[in-house]
């Protein structure tokens, strides 16, 4: 048997169909089933019912697909640990990056970093961090960029930046500093649940024995940044925002800003990867770009400022 017998069969495991799994795979169908046939008779079980449309696996073949996606995993790990030992930055890499995160750090540094590696093919997925840490686990993703710590045994994090939230308020105009227990919760609005930075508020309002209560006539769910400061300004609420998300700001938006008194609430962005990832160098060379292109744009964070992460 070898690594493109096993592609073959997972080839048709997923399209159910012989004539879509070979175009998958830029071979003929006869060559692909006489392929998988050969393979079948060396272990000798069947993996598929060819009788069933579409085709189906067999009882068998379910138990050496799993195994098989696992020895293809194993596989390709090996051939980036060898581009690894030969300092080679190619190849494809997976990103995942939260949305409160992704629209204002990649623009920083993305373009410069792929202009910089034009042998690596990069592709981005903006999801929520239950999805990162999913896709990290099951070996779907090689680097997240969320807010750490994320504290679980199958991920190894480094953190890379604390990001300070500042007050946004539609009903104010700038002013002072603002302290934590000033917070009008009852106009307080938030992402919709399932984003960390939603948890994070809370958090800080639980910390703080601040009650959340917002308005009960009213619920609007929003999954972004610029959604959620759209329906501030229309409605006259108010919420908090990461610093970086502020940068683009015109001068109205910029008006409704007020910094935080210490103790200043924050958030630690960080990378995230499966224990057994090996791109080392590849991830060393994307956190030097990152923290070049953020270097004098987020103030230092003071230890005795710290009430988030959670």
């Amino acid at each position: 048997m070898n690594i493109q017998q096993i592609r073959y069969v997972m080839a048709v495991a997923e399209t159910r169909h012989f004539g879509l799994a070979a175009d998958k795979c830029f071979i003929t169908q006869s060559t692909l089933s006489t392929m998988i046939l050969k393979f079948e008779d060396e272990i000798g079980i069947t993996i598929f019912d060819r009788k069933k449309k579409p085709v189906e696996l067999t009882s068998e073949g379910r138990i050496v697909l799993e195994k098989l996606y696992q020895i293809n995993k194993e596989f390709d790990q090996l051939q980036e640990l060898l581009k690894e030992i030969k300092g080679e930055i190619k190849g494809d890499l997976s990103l995942g990056v939260i949305p409160t995160v992704a629209p204002f750090l990649l623009p920083l540094f993305m373009q410069q970093f792929v202009t910089k590696f034009p042998q690596l093919n990069i592709e981005i997925r903006e999801i929520t961090t239950g999805e990162i840490i999913s896709q990290l686990r099951r070996r779907e993703l090689d680097i997240g960029i969320l807010s750490v710590p994320l504290n679980d045994p199958d991920i190894v994090e480094t953190k890379l930046y604390d990001e300070p939230f500042v007050f946004y308020d539609a009903q104010e105009g700038k002013g002072n500093g603002i302290s934590v227990y000033q917070i009008d919760t009852q106009r307080l609005c938030l992402l919709e649940e399932g984003h960390c930075m939603r948890t994070q508020v809370l958090h800080l309002c639980e910390s703080h024995k601040i009650r959340f209560n917002p308005s009960k006539n009213l619920r609007y769910k929003v999954g972004s940044i610029d959604s959620l400061l759209r329906f501030v300004d229309a409605s006259g609420a108010c919420t908090l925002v990461p610093m970086l998300a502020t940068l683009d700001f015109g001068p109205e938006r910029k008006s409704r800003l007020r910094e935080f008194k210490a103790p200043l609430p924050y958030r630690s962005i960080g990378f995230a990867v499966h224990r057994h990832f090996v791109k080392k160098k590849l991830l060393a060379a994307l956190q030097e770009e990152l923290l070049a292109a953020t270097r004098g744009l987020l103030p230092e964070v003071q230890k005795g400022e710290q009430l988030l992460p959670v």
